[in-house]
């Protein structure tokens, strides 16, 4: 179950302002204000707004730990706060931590690398380099806050990984290895590695004209996405240690599917086979027919590719049914957080079950022929409706593919 709810977005600090931005349709994303962007092909991204190191560690504190920890750190603190948890008194033994990023603290690692570069050769590195940069180290660092001994443990695959750590999250309960897990992703890409990296590759967006309508999913003129940062966090409980202590379910996290493409290091496969697969894997998982499906989160990043992939996959899965439901990209406001998405996205998936509305696809103008465009989209703006579960995808370089869904908890 779903107890508790965190997150830290270029669309708002907190789970109020995030999830109140998206039903409005606001974009994330601006020119990049944290490096001289301007010899690069993208210049824009979807950056956090307002968020200041000091507001949330002391100064000393701060320097030691890498931003993608920072955001995590912020969100997971939010999490534990909104779950009405008591810390003190829960068996410390069986909470633990488990967590996503696909790439970890890569500002760190430009910021050594450059510094030694720009050196006489002599290694004069931080002593936290290592501890700062290394992937694993944020679940380290939760569970150290809080006192969590249980399982504890980053899942890295690329753009899946926080969905990944949803779905350990939900294993290890179900097993009865733990009854708390704090669980979700978090990534700090927006520097000149991250930016150079995926410019390389083809994969970002060079809408450097209108950086707000740059993240199109489902649009003709789709060129790539735009880079976001971030954290998302999920209080995740046992159901009867929930009850037990008179706490707010949000949702139930009702079902998981992990699958491979086998196809690509970075290109899906072209009739979304591991899409597919990964979708009637979380179906069967969570004992639901296609008809219980309401809503999609997509991965829907704005690539040509992509976006074809995952909407043949759907139509093949859900038949008829794909023109019943609601399909979002929340991508098209919040940019792509890389290893932090899925938690993010899982998380308007559980606002939307909870508040019976499914944000929008924004910067729709131009539907692609090559798209199925009887699918409902949900483009523009929010829409009403009854949401009795929804699914949220996640894919990532490497082919890995996983999905997750959520459905309204019946007491």
């Amino acid at each position: 179950m779903v107890t508790g709810i965190g997150a830290l977005t270029p669309l708002g600090n907190n789970l109020t302002d995030y999830w109140s931005n998206l039903l409005a349709g606001v974009s994330g994303a601006g020119p990049i204000v944290r490096f001289d962007a301007s010899k690069f092909k993208t210049r824009f991204a979807c950056e956090l707004k307002g968020y200041k190191v000091e507001d949330h560690f002391e100064r000393k504190e701060g320097r030691k730990i890498d931003p993608y920890a920072q955001y995590g750190l912020v969100a997971a603190t939010e999490a534990v706060k909104d779950s009405g948890l008591d810390m003190q008194a829960i068996d410390h033994d069986r909470a633990g931590v488990i967590w996503g990023s696909g790439i970890g603290g890569l500002d760190t690692f430009v910021e050594e690398l450059v510094g030694f570069a720009k050196g006489d050769g002599t290694p004069r590195f931080n002593p936290f380099f290592i501890p700062k940069m290394i992937v694993d180290i944020l679940s380290g660092h939760i569970s150290i806050k809080y006192g969590l001994r249980g399982p504890n443990f980053t899942t890295v695959s690329a753009c899946a990984s926080s969905t990944h750590a949803m779905i350990d999250a939900l294993t290890y309960i179900r097993l009865g290895k733990a009854d708390i897990i704090i669980a979700g992703g978090s990534e700090a890409a927006i520097d000149q590695a991250g930016i150079g990296g995926f410019n390389a590759m083809k994969a970002l967006s060079e809408r450097n004209d209108s950086p707000q309508t740059a993240s199109r999913p489902f649009d003709k003129d789709r060129d790539g996405f735009v880079m976001g940062e971030g954290a998302g966090a999920l209080v995740l409980e046992e159901l009867e240690h929930a009850k037990k202590r008179g706490a707010r379910i949000y949702a139930e996290l009702a079902g998981e599917g992990m699958t491979a493409d086998a196809y690509h290091m970075t290109a899906p496969h072209p009739e979304g086979l591991g899409a597919k697969n990964v979708m009637k894997l979380a179906l069967k998982d969570a004992g639901l027919q296609t008809s219980d499906i309401d809503y999609i989160n997509v991965h829907g990043t704005s690539t040509p590719l992509g976006d074809i992939a995952e909407t043949k996959a759907i139509l093949s899965v859900f038949g008829e049914d794909a023109y019943k439901l609601n399909i979002s990209s929340t991508k098209s406001m919040t940019g792509h957080l890389l290893g932090a998405a899925g938690a993010i996205e899982a998380i308007a998936c559980i606002m939307a079950v909870k508040n019976d509305i499914v944000p929008p696809t924004i910067n729709h103008f131009t539907d692609d022929p090559e798209l199925d465009n009887k699918l409902n989209f949900t483009f523009g703006k929010p829409q009403k409706r009854i949401i009795r579960a929804a699914l949220s995808n996640t894919f990532g370089f490497g082919g890995h593919n996983a999905s997750v869904i959520v459905k309204k908890y019946q007491a």
